[in-house]
């Protein structure tokens, strides 16, 4: 099974660099790479933002505010994901506070998770974070880390057929569960998966990233930077001077690149609570994409380090 899927991915990074040759060789000049949804074929900007931690900051009407500015600064540079959970402490109220400050600005994509071992407790507490948020509906509900992941989804797939959420799916990260998580994307009818994948966490290039363009199932790739620690570590590195090549001025450009230029990858959600990293992040989306060669010279690289 992982070899034939390993000979599928193989055969997918190849016919995928060339199906989708303009916006993996070079998106239009200041132009977002652009992904598509699988199961419904919508557009999405291949960046998204992620609150985790970020955002968790409590009622500091500062903090708050520069919260806000960043979610505004994300969504007025074309941004549309933005990705939260119950599980984050303020984070729900944060981006609420910060969406009812610019206006609710359009085309927000509002992902949303839910996270309790109730399963009759899931409409409610879904309800509880459509309200923090203020918005009508929720784009995406997910499984945070697959907690109660049968009740949730059987609840989610009927919000669904009911207009509720436009989209469900599943999470994990940090590289747990994984073989959990593969049974479920296999027999499962998921709109999305999310799970970790950056430049030294490659397992998902094996067996997840396969399945899900197998399967027709959008996937959203959180701790690009592993929290922060894989940008840290790197700082003190000398950015390759090829990485020119593809536009990427910052190791956070040529991760993301990295991540975004896979042919199964959907969106990728950096968290950051700096206006400046929203800009950067963003901009890694735009100019030259890695090919399957520079993608291999990237992971040799920082293997070396």
């Amino acid at each position: 099974m992982r070899t034939r899927r390993r000979t599928f991915l193989e055969g997918m990074l190849a016919v995928g660099a060339a199906a989708l040759a303009p916006s993996l060789a070079r998106t239009e000049e200041g132009a977002p790479l652009i992904r598509h949804i699988p199961s419904s074929g919508e557009a999405i900007p291949a960046i998204g933002l992620g609150s985790w931690i970020t955002f968790n900051v409590g009622d500091d009407i500062v903090l708050m505010d520069e919260c806000a500015d960043v979610s505004a600064a994300f969504v007025a540079a074309g941004g549309r994901m933005i990705d939260c959970s119950p599980m984050y402490g303020s984070s729900q109220p944060v981006i609420g506070y910060g969406l009812k400050k610019s206006g609710h600005p359009e085309p927000l994509f509002s992902a949303e998770k839910v996270w309790t071992s109730s399963g009759p407790g899931g409409p409610e507490q879904i309800e509880q974070s459509r309200q923090l948020w203020g918005v009508p509906r929720f784009d995406l509900v997910q499984v945070h880390n697959l907690l109660n992941w049968e009740q949730h989804l059987k609840t989610l797939i009927d919000m669904k057929a009911a207009g509720q959420v436009r989209y469900v799916g599943v999470t994990t990260s940090e590289g747990r569960r994984h073989d959990l998580l593969e049974e479920i994307m296999q027999t499962q009818a998921l709109d999305f998966v999310q799970f970790t994948y950056n430049i030294v966490d490659r397992e998902p290039e094996q067996r997840l990233l396969p399945l899900a363009a197998e399967r027709g199932i959008a996937v959203i790739v959180n701790r690009p930077f592993q929290q922060g620690l894989l940008t840290r570590r790197l700082q003190t590195e000398r950015l390759p001077e090829w990485a020119a090549e593809i536009g990427a001025a910052t190791w956070a450009q040529l991760i993301l690149k990295y991540i975004i230029s896979h042919p199964a990858v959907t969106v990728a959600i950096p968290a950051t609570t700096s206006v400046d990293h929203v800009g950067e992040n963003l901009a890694a989306a735009t100019g030259a994409m890695p090919d399957s060669a520079m993608r291999a010279r990237i992971s040799s690289y920082v293997q070396a380090l």
